[in-house]
């Protein structure tokens, strides 16, 4: 078992995201978009070429190395009738492999209005996604989000019959505030335990958060792991059980949610809010150890 996180939760600058992980112990990062003082703040596969040399010379010097990357590939901003475009790709594919980093976190597009989803061409998109990053030597997971593997458990799995070699990420909370669009109208929110039953077999990373939906605002509040609505406790637990041993990486969204600005807090509040995150993680999974 491998503890990581998703460090630009615990600050934008590379500095105070391997502080972070160092501070609670461990010695990966999940590293998604990152800051060098002079560079803006990107995605690791779109920062300048002189900023990523200044990443990869402070991680090695900080002894942490990039377990996962979360790429934006195919992710929920691109649609999947626009242009098929590999340069995030190509770009991701020589940077991971100068880190060392073994899996890279994809997606499938954006959900499109109605019932077609464009499946084949969502298929044959990720197939040569996946095999471009198999041929490198990387292994590419899915996590289910608001993308057409994460639309229902029946999605994910058809996905994964039309891609072969591509791997999941589960995320426990990501269930509870999407759609279960294997539904008819009204569509009620996924149930994280029967998504993850379904997956856990082509799991080999989970993303751990947790949450619980607030119908009078439409929107979720997030809570500490193992205290919302995903899950996480049972789908640890049976991970763990079922002889789970890879990568589980926390996604807070206490203090800041990657995809919504509207999130405020300040760095010191941020930081303290990760260690916070990932030290009740360690809590629950001792629990969970000492309950076996």
């Amino acid at each position: 078992m491998i503890l990581t996180g998703i460090t630009d939760e615990a600050g934008a600058l590379i500095d105070t995201q391997i502080k972070a992980v160092k501070e609670l112990g461990w010695n990966t990062i999940e590293a998604r978009s990152v800051e060098v003082e002079g560079f803006p703040k990107a995605n690791l596969h779109d920062i300048a070429d002189e900023a990523f040399d200044v990443v990869e010379e402070k991680l090695k010097n900080g002894g942490v190395g990039v377990y996962c990357f979360g790429s934006t590939i195919a992710n929920w901003g691109k649609k999947i009738d626009d242009p098929f475009d590999l340069s995030e790709v190509e770009r991701a594919i020589p940077r991971m492999q100068r880190l060392g980093s073994q899996y890279v976190r994809i997606m499938s597009y954006a959900v499109r209005e109605g019932e077609d989803q464009l499946e084949e061409e969502r298929f044959h998109r990720l197939r040569e996604i996946t095999k471009r990053f198999l041929d490198a030597g990387i292994t590419p997971v899915h996590e289910n989000c608001m993308n057409y593997g994460g639309m229902s458990w029946q999605h994910a799995l058809k996905l994964l019959e039309n891609v072969p070699g591509l791997k999941w990420v589960f995320d426990t909370a990501n269930p509870v505030f999407n759609d279960d669009r294997s539904k008819p109208e009204p569509m009620p929110k996924q149930d994280p335990w029967e998504f993850w039953t379904h997956l856990k077999e082509h799991t080999v990373h989970i993303h751990v958060k947790d949450a619980i939906w607030d119908n009078s605002k439409n929107d979720a509040d997030y809570t500490l792991p193992g205290k919302g609505d995903g899950a996480v406790r049972r789908i640890l637990s049976d991970a763990l059980e079922s002889g789970y041993d890879a990568g589980i990486s926390i996604e807070p969204h206490l203090a800041v949610v990657f995809h919504d600005d509207s999130v405020k807090a300040s760095d010191e509040e941020i930081y303290q809010s990760f260690i916070g995150y990932g030290k009740a993680l360690m809590e629950l999974l001792d629990d969970i150890q000492k309950a076996r």
